[in-house]
């Protein structure tokens, strides 16, 4: 009989534990660089051809509103944020709905289409990294003023800076331009991307950065687009693309044991999306999917941005049947099994 009673006291104290955890959160705000699989609306003022706000983009968002996010729903910073205890959504830097004391918390500078290569945001004419760098020391002296120096610097300290792209850098640049094939061999683009993901986490370090969970590339080759364009191929997933993805992958994780023995106090993470992705496309049903080889939004096959828009009769009705919203991005339901795979790690390492 004792076990009967006190079985029930036992979980309130361990939801009481829970909750002051999250409120003793050693992780304040969440802060996000990269492209569009983090990207929650800095598209949306950015006079470029790659945007999402209008539907269906955001349909199964709260209150069914287009955001600037490329999917259905949310994306992994707002699961991220969330699961800290923190706000369920991370604001756009340059969405004019916020200001500082909405960003106090977590503020994102990612822009869809963005690489590390400085040529690929060219492509469409989006915010290249040096620019989301130069917007996060503008948001780095608002928020001194907002909340004064110190506690500011605590909590640009203490904060997690999510890093996710690369994808771009590929599929957008090399792959489409002589220019940088005739510059590299694509192992040696890789290297030239490491050296600039380097850069940029050393610049961040030198700002007073120290927690960090960078991405790296999913299956890329098993985008819809991809398997659209792979005709030869019988519209199968382009493995020439998945094996550049693991490859550069393995590049990113020697980048990340380097800088973490080269800088005092940077707690550098790498948090592997392919894994995730793979074992969903390979066997879609294990995870509750129906569709993998197209995506919800108009006929699948190739739309995104514009293409996918309201006036398509083809979009599917129920987007948690498809790993994929767009030829390019993934569902919401895809997002949040992706963030859950790795989401033990991020706590472990940064809670």
């Amino acid at each position: 009989m004792a076990y009967t009673y006190t079985t029930p006291w036992l979980l309130v104290v361990a939801e009481l534990l829970i909750l002051v955890s999250i409120t003793e959160s050693k992780v304040p705000a969440i802060i996000v660089f990269g492209d569009s699989t983090v990207d929650t609306g800095n598209n949306n003022v950015v006079p470029t051809l790659l945007k999402s706000n209008f539907r269906p983009y955001g349909r199964d968002f709260a209150g069914g509103r287009p955001t600037g996010r490329f999917s259905n729903g949310r994306i992994p910073p707002d699961f991220i944020s969330e699961a800290f205890g923190l706000k369920p959504t991370v604001p756009a830097y340059l969405d004019p709905a916020y200001n500082i004391s909405d960003f106090a918390t977590g503020v994102c500078f990612a822009s869809a289409g963005t690489g590390y290569d400085n040529a690929t945001s060219d492509v469409l004419k989006v915010i290249p990294m040096w620019k989301e760098l130069e917007y996060y020391k503008e948001y780095q002296n608002k928020l001194r003023a907002y909340v004064g120096k110190d506690k500011a610097n605590e909590i640009l300290s203490e904060a997690l800076y999510l890093m996710s792209l690369g994808t771009n850098d590929f599929l957008e640049n090399y792959y489409l331009s002589p220019k940088r094939q005739s510059q590299f061999t694509v192992q040696q683009y890789e290297d030239f991307l490491i050296g600039l993901a380097g850069y940029f986490i050393r610049e961040l370090y030198s700002l007073g950065v120290r927690k960090i969970s960078l991405t790296g590339l999913p299956p890329m080759g098993c985008l819809p687009l991809e398997r659209t364009i792979n005709i030869l191929g019988h519209n199968k997933c382009v493995e020439k693309f998945n094996n550049v993805a693991l490859e550069f992958n393995g590049k990113l994780n020697g980048l990340v044991k380097r800088l973490n023995k080269e800088l005092p106090g940077l707690r550098l993470l790498s948090t592997d999306a392919y894994k995730i992705l793979d074992q969903i496309i390979k066997k879609p049903s294990l995870y509750g999917f129906d569709v993998v080889g197209k995506a919800c939004c108009a006929t699948g096959k190739f739309e995104l941005s514009y293409l996918c828009n309201e006036l398509s009769p083809f979009t599917c009705s129920d987007a948690n049947k498809y790993v994929f919203w767009d030829a390019f991005h993934p569902t919401e339901k895809t997002n949040h099994i992706v963030v859950n795979s790795f989401l033990d790690k991020l706590l472990a390492n940064f809670r």
